[in-house]
């Protein structure tokens, strides 16, 4: 399974790249607003500083809310770096940008997906990556890892390259529900990615061994 970084910020990238268990890192509008970023400027400087610091992909999505709008969007984005992946909402526009962008061999995510048919529809536009919201699903009262299950068993049906970006992820369960599902990639939060290596029997040991050491 793959790591990515919900995030923008720098020095969590930075310390999380550190670690060695990250593969890419995720981004949005609300993330890049919380940087503090303003202007078109800035923010591609922003983007071309992650892109320096990872060595995976970058999904970055769009601001655009028209197709043509959002291809030349597109266009920029990857001008900042090839590794950039563009995010694009599961809306009837955005899968149009997704299939374009898909046939001109530019990476595509398909974010904010909350049912299997977006799911299936985000494969055969072409998507490289389709987001479910595992979170906002079960906020909603909906079994999210029941559909995270269909849409995995959708693509071992008929063998769709499109690799399945697990996102809103909020607890250790939800990891490693993913790790059984066989899920591609989950993206998390920094805060959530420093549990991963937390375990008290782990420091409990560590205290244990120091002090047989010293004696």
């Amino acid at each position: 399974m793959k790591i990515y970084l919900d995030t923008a910020n720098l020095d969590q990238i930075r310390e999380a790249s550190e670690l060695g268990i990250i593969n890419g890192v995720t981004t949005n509008p609300s993330l890049v607003a919380k940087e503090g970023v303003n202007g078109i400027a800035d923010t591609k400087a922003h983007f071309a500083k992650i892109c320096e610091l990872m060595d995976g992909n970058i999904s970055v999505e769009v601001i655009a809310t028209d197709m043509e709008g959002m291809i030349a969007e597109a266009h920029e984005l990857i001008s900042i770096d090839p590794r950039i992946v563009v995010k694009a909402p599961a809306t009837r526009t955005g899968l149009k940008v997704i299939h374009r962008l898909s046939d001109q061999g530019i990476k595509t995510n398909c974010t904010l997906v909350f049912s299997v048919l977006q799911a299936l529809a985000a494969m055969k536009a072409g998507a490289t990556y389709v987001s479910p919201f595992v979170g906002r699903l079960e906020d909603k009262g909906v079994d999210g890892l029941g559909v995270i299950a269909q849409m995995v068993q959708m693509k071992k049906n008929y063998e769709f390259e499109t690799e399945i970006l697990c996102a809103s992820v909020r607890t250790q369960n939800h990891i490693q529900r993913c790790i059984e599902l066989g899920v591609d990639i989950v993206t998390c939060p920094y805060e959530f990615v420093l549990t991963f290596y937390d375990h008290p029997q782990t420091e409990d040991g560590l205290k244990k061994f120091l002090m047989d050491y010293h004696a």
